[in-house]
């Protein structure tokens, strides 16, 4: 299962309304770090198919998302449960980090 684009239009539905825990990466194509996010995103997405969803945000495309939840620096990882932000991290973030709060929200 690879991310879904999320929109501005279809974040509410997509991500805010799930009933799975939601990994969001805010991302931009010229983020060096970005790319380097991804391929862990898409892994992730694969190895908790089914657990938690996972969805990208192109905040140069969806701008009232991205200022809506503060994003001012990317990557920016934030999980979303229950329509409420769980937990984030800044950067790009070694695969452990991320797994670390992917299992804690499943387990809260």
């Amino acid at each position: 299962m690879k991310p879904i684009e999320v929109t501005d239009d279809s974040f509410k539905n997509e991500v805010l309304e799930s009933n799975l825990p939601v990994l969001v990466d805010f991302w931009a194509i010229w983020c060096g770090p970005c790319r380097l996010v991804a391929p862990v995103v898409e892994e992730l997405a694969k190895e908790y198919d089914g657990k938690f969803k996972f969805a990208k945000v192109d905040v140069d495309a969806n701008q009232k998302v991205a200022m809506e939840y503060g994003i001012r620096s990317i990557p920016t990882l934030m999980i979303f449960k229950g329509g409420q932000v769980h937990t984030s991290l800044i950067g790009a973030v070694p695969k452990g980090n991320i797994v670390t709060k992917i299992e804690e929200a499943l387990s809260n």
